[in-house]
């Protein structure tokens, strides 16, 4: 009897990387959806651009390391990295800005680290924090929801305000954010900071109603939805955003319990900015988190905390991407004392 003598890996998983891809970016259509009928159809045009730029530049930086091209365009990684950025950038932003941040995160924050599986920090939130530091004032100017503004943007409207500034009737982003209710110009994390500069906190608890934080609640809703879809198809581990939500919440709640006039509710924490885009999609990037099982619980909780510290005394409303960031920073430590001992070495 002949024998066939084969190496190892004996055991075959039919997980690969471009299917995990495309299960995350499957996952983030909801939020997808819930961004875009709240927020308008710019969203839309934004994924758009980053795609087209992802593929670009990754097609160029591949071609001159002389990579194949179906086989890294193919694995779906430049798509998703292009995804994640525009679901975080505001949606009527000018064209140029998420061209420069695709650009930033797959040239600089991927590729000059090696490609996929080499780059120590999360490409996405590296083009988004080159432009908020860059361009602070257009990367905090979200529009209101679509339902309270005066003049609702459309597709064409939307088009010609990333594309040209105004739209064809002449009316510049400012213009179209002039709203009856002073309160609802700003995203919830908005007016919380605000009303904190200003010493009425108390005042923005109250006045912050449903109908004004409606598309971002639902929004976050969402995206839980996506991650828990992903937790049952074990792409993600439930480690990393149980402890990214519970550090949150545990130092939001406690810090409120003892001074509201200084903080926010848990809840305006939990569904407001980029809390669960963050929690399931981005601090959970298998390349640039901890490893380990305890390095991931540490990861997330390191990563929820910084996340509201940074809301709650730091220079901008949302912090999700500095916290993540901050954290991949920590990832080579937290892996090295999370090591499992091995069995019969001290």
């Amino acid at each position: 009897m002949a024998f066939r003598i084969a190496s190892s890996p004996f055991t075959h998983h039919r997980q690969t990387t471009q299917k995990i891809m495309i299960q995350v970016m499957l996952a983030c259509l909801p939020g997808l959806m819930a961004l875009t009928y709240f927020f308008g159809s710019g969203i839309i045009i934004q994924v758009v651009i980053a795609c087209v730029t992802a593929l670009v530049a990754e097609g160029v930086v591949l071609t001159l390391r002389r990579q194949p091209l179906a086989s890294r365009l193919g694995d779906g990684s430049a798509l998703l990295t292009a995804l994640l950025l525009a679901l975080s950038l505001p949606p009527l932003g000018p064209w140029w800005m998420m061209v420069l941040a695709t650009v930033f995160a797959i040239i600089i924050a991927k590729q000059l680290y090696g490609g996929l599986g080499h780059n120590p920090f999360n490409p996405a939130m590296v083009g988004y924090v080159v432009l908020l530091i860059s361009f602070p004032v257009q990367m905090t100017s979200w529009s209101p929801q679509q339902s309270l503004l005066l003049h609702p943007v459309s597709l064409t409207d939307s088009m010609a305000l990333i594309f040209t500034g105004v739209t064809p009737a002449g009316l510049t982003l400012t213009q179209l954010r002039a709203i009856v209710d002073g309160i609802t110009q700003a995203t919830p994390l908005d007016g919380f900071k605000t009303s904190l500069r200003t010493n009425v906190l108390t005042a923005f608890h109250y006045r912050w109603d449903w109908q004004a934080s409606a598309g971002w609640t639902w929004a976050n809703i969402s995206f839980l939805l996506g991650g828990l879809y992903l937790i049952w198809r074990r792409v993600i581990s439930w480690h990393i955003p149980l402890s990214f939500l519970a550090s949150m919440l545990i130092g939001a709640g406690l810090v409120h319990w003892l001074a509201q006039a200084v903080s926010a509710p848990p809840l305006l924490h939990l569904f407001s900015g980029a809390t669960m885009l963050g929690a399931f999609f981005i601090a959970t990037d298998p390349v640039t988190a901890a490893i380990t099982v305890r390095g991931r619980v540490i990861f997330g909780a390191l990563t929820g905390l910084l996340v509201w510290l940074i809301r709650t005394w730091g220079g901008y409303p949302d912090g999700v991407a500095f916290a993540v960031l901050l954290a991949n920073i920590c990832v080579p430590l937290i892996d090295h004392y999370t090591q499992p001992r091995a069995y019969g070495h001290r």
